[in-house]
């Protein structure tokens, strides 16, 4: 049933359940301009996805991973990272607090979403580098997780950037850090680790299923280039006539 539908209309019927999610997440947010902040990386996420859409589309698997992440993501963007009330929802369903059963005592949906982020994006990633790049082997694993790394470092310099632009309560907003000195620093751990699960999990699958697997391996650490580049390569290209 999930294969027989169509990459363009399952992108499609996505889309539209994400729009729900987006109209709703932009209904009475408890901090409006801090959905405002949120929301411009989706916007051009989503616009980036509908560029490629038919040049490049992705699995069905891939379009579901950006989904749930995006769900997620507006999820936090409604009440603001720091007061999602997920502990009042357990509480509701359990009698008893999520936090008090593992001794914490800040909100953690931020953390959720920072492992989510390499979790649940490692894989889309993947495809572009197999896809576009053609990477193959250790590198077609390696490369989502580093970019995943990268990014995540990238996102925590724009939060910063952005908290000091803003400054006051929309800057604390955004940043969320609830007083954690090192929040930035486990963010990104946390969505490395998310990364490297991910990775782990397909490499897993594809040692099961694929039978040229240690091969396409060895082939992808083999040197290609025995010649040095650097100083040499440089030479070797003022010498070409132009």
């Amino acid at each position: 049933m999930f294969r027989r539908i169509p990459h363009q209309r399952y992108f499609a019927i996505l889309g539209g359940l994400f729009a729900v999610v987006f109209t709703l997440s932009a209904i009475h947010p408890h901090h409006p301009a801090d959905w405002f902040l949120e929301n411009a990386l989706v916007v051009f996420a989503v616009a980036a996805l509908l560029a490629v859409r038919r040049r490049l589309p992705f699995s069905r698997i891939s379009y579901t991973l950006i989904f749930l992440f995006l769900c997620l993501h507006e999820l936090g963007a409604h009440y603001t990272y720091a007061e999602v009330p997920y502990d009042d929802w357990f509480r509701a369903l359990s009698g008893r607090s999520f936090n008090s059963l593992f001794g914490w005592e800040r909100n953690h949906f931020d953390r959720l979403v920072h492992f989510s982020y390499g979790l649940l994006l490692a894989y889309p990633i993947r495809e572009v580098f197999l896809r576009v790049a053609n990477a193959r082997g250790f590198w077609g694993y390696f490369l989502p997780l580093d970019l995943t790394m990268s990014s995540s470092m990238l996102f925590e310099l724009i939060e910063w950037g952005a908290a000091e632009f803003f400054g006051g309560e929309l800057g604390q907003a955004y940043l969320g850090t609830q007083g954690d000195i090192w929040d930035a620093h486990k963010d990104m751990a946390l969505a490395s680790v998310g990364a490297l699960v991910a990775m782990l999990i397909t490499a897993a699958l594809n040692h099961r299923l694929q039978h040229d697997f240690a091969r396409e391996w060895i082939e992808s650490l083999r040197v290609k280039h025995a010649a040095p580049l650097g100083e040499d390569e440089i030479a070797r290209l003022r010498s070409i006539p132009r």
